[in-house]
């Protein structure tokens, strides 16, 4: 909303503008004191180090829950801190410092992935796909196609951003609709519904990889595959698509009243908007019929009760050979496609230049594996030193104690997420920092990491919105200034707040009735209880 609405509003509706507005401007300002994740990560490793010793010192200490002979279990039953600020600890340390980066599951996961979904994102694939739907609906769904397809983009993440989003803005432009609405709407499905997808990608074997060393604190044998949260993630793109079309045309648009050309900034050029080409179509009908026929074979190994992907002694699909390499089949399913497409359309010829995709998508990922290097020492320590498990066990006593062992546990729980997300707003970064505590914890009053990986995936999208931390943030920004010469910070997080809360209560309460209610678990072969 512009400045001359906003003077012309009452006073009544001014003041909570300017506490908001306040609001705001704190969580930039305490954001902004937060150091780079990777040196909070340094810094929180230097911080294990001298705690475990002070705890070590105090005698901090917790009973093993587990039952006599459980695997892991202590001789005394009881679990004492282990100690890195000592001769002991730091030859531990130097020794595994290569190994615990090296062993860091959602590394090689991520990357193994990624290189999958680059083929297809570099040869155009991705691009023509949410073109065609996009600007293929009727004027009546285009609002609803806007956001679905920008839920659908999650699977790379810069394509949402930097193609779908902008294109959102001009396609509402160019129908007479105001393009922030487009813009909102786009980011909402992007960034909002960041963990829902129809297909897995890069995302589910990063937190199965984070979630599994997590559960090991109590259960060293338990395994959390990328297919976790596959079921619940599905039924959750209908729901933020739906929630999103709805808040966009009864809330943000009527807000934003309507488009005043005057508003754009001097630089806007005229929209135009180009459809998919005759060769983008036959490409994007050659890479589907490519599709279908890698998902026929994969169905082939795993539909059969004798398929020879299914586990080879219980004849199932939990921790059968294809669930376990999951990874590989997101990287077939995107790889195959991707490059049958960018032959058919010239941007791919070789296989010189499918290596060249891959490697442009390599190159681009050093922050992260440097992310990871520091990422994968403080999950380490944390474990070596057993304060994850101790304060699970204090944590899950204090739970019992309160009687907060119920559904209502996991609101508080996707709620803390939601406002640690405001700061730090990479999700491999955050559930790094909080599973070790919360997934041991909430496994202790009964529930499956399964299910604690669903409900952390709420919190961690809702409110990737309204956070000026998301890294993509001053991206959006920036074009939507495009539109709206003074657009601030805060008018665009206030845009997108309605997004952020909607998008809260709809997903905690499909997650309470998907879970509760009918108790259907959240993927394939996922428990929603634990039991030791």
């Amino acid at each position: 909303m512009s400045k001359a609405v906003d003077n012309a509003n009452s006073t009544n509706e001014a003041k909570p503008s300017g506490l908001f507005n306040r609001f705001l401007a704190s969580v930039e300002f305490l954001g902004n004191m937060l150091p780079h994740p990777i040196t909070l990560f340094a810094i929180f490793c230097v911080a294990i180090i001298i705690f475990s010793g002070i705890a070590d010192w105090f005698g901090l200490s917790a009973i093993d829950p587990r039952p006599i002979g459980s695997a892991g279990r202590e001789p005394d039953g009881v679990i004492e801190v282990v100690s890195l600020l000592s001769a002991e600890g730091l030859q531990r340390i130097v020794t595994g410092l290569v190994t615990n980066f090296t062993n860091f599951a959602p590394l090689g996961t991520v990357l193994v992935a990624l290189l999958g979904v680059s083929v297809a994102e570099h040869s155009g694939l991705l691009s023509a796909a949410m073109r065609g739907m996009v600007m293929g609906a009727s004027k009546r769904l285009v609002t609803f196609m806007v956001v679905f397809a920008a839920i659908l983009s999650n699977t790379a993440s810069e394509l949402g951003y930097v193609v779908l989003i902008p294109l959102a803005a001009m396609i509402f432009h160019s129908l007479g609709r105001h393009p922030l609405a487009g813009l909102a709407a786009a980011f909402a499905g992007v960034s909002g519904g960041y963990s829902a997808n129809l297909l897995l990608g890069t995302i589910d074997p990063l937190l199965a990889g984070i979630t599994t060393p997590a559960a090991q604190m109590i259960d060293p044998t338990y395994q959390v595959g990328a297919e976790a949260n596959w079921y619940f993630m599905m039924i959750s793109v209908l729901l933020i698509a739906v929630l999103g079309t709805w808040v966009t045309e009864k809330i943000v648009e009527p807000r934003l009243g309507k488009y005043n050309p005057d508003e754009a900034s001097a630089d806007l050029a005229q929209n135009n908007i180009e459809g998919l080409t005759a060769k983008e179509k036959s490409g994007l009908k050659w890479a589907g019929v490519s599709l279908l026929l890698v998902s026929l074979l994969l169905a082939w190994t795993i539909v059969p009760a004798d398929g020879i992907l299914r586990h080879p002694e219980t004849g199932l699909f939990a921790h059968s050979p294809f669930s376990k390499g999951i990874v590989v089949f997101i990287f077939i399913t995107f790889g195959i496609p991707g490059f049958v497409y960018g032959r058919v359309v010239g941007t791919m010829k070789n296989d010189k230049d499918v290596i060249n995709a891959m490697s442009k998508s390599m190159s681009s990922m050093g922050m992260y594996i440097v992310l990871v290097f520091f990422a994968a020492q403080f999950v380490a320590f944390f474990k070596w030193t057993n304060l994850g498990t101790i304060l699970a066990i204090n944590g899950a006593a204090m739970l019992q104690a309160l009687s907060l062992t119920g559904p209502e546990v996991f609101v508080l729980f996707i709620l803390m997420c939601a406002v640690v997300n405001l700061s730090l707003g990479s999700s491999s970064a955050q559930w790094a920092i909080t599973a070790p505590i919360f997934v041991p914890m909430l496994m202790l009053i009964g529930y499956a990491p399964e299910t604690i990986q669903a409900a952390y995936r709420i919190g961690d999208s809702v409110t990737n919105l309204i956070t000026p931390m998301m890294s993509y943030f001053g991206l959006i920004l920036a074009v939507a200034t495009k539109y709206k010469k003074d657009m601030g910070i805060g008018t665009l997080v206030a845009t997108m707040l309605p997004y952020s809360m909607i998008f809260f209560v709809g997903w905690v309460v499909l997650f309470y009735l998907w879970v509760f209610v009918f108790g259907l678990p959240v993927g394939p072969g996922s428990p929603t209880y634990y039991t030791p």
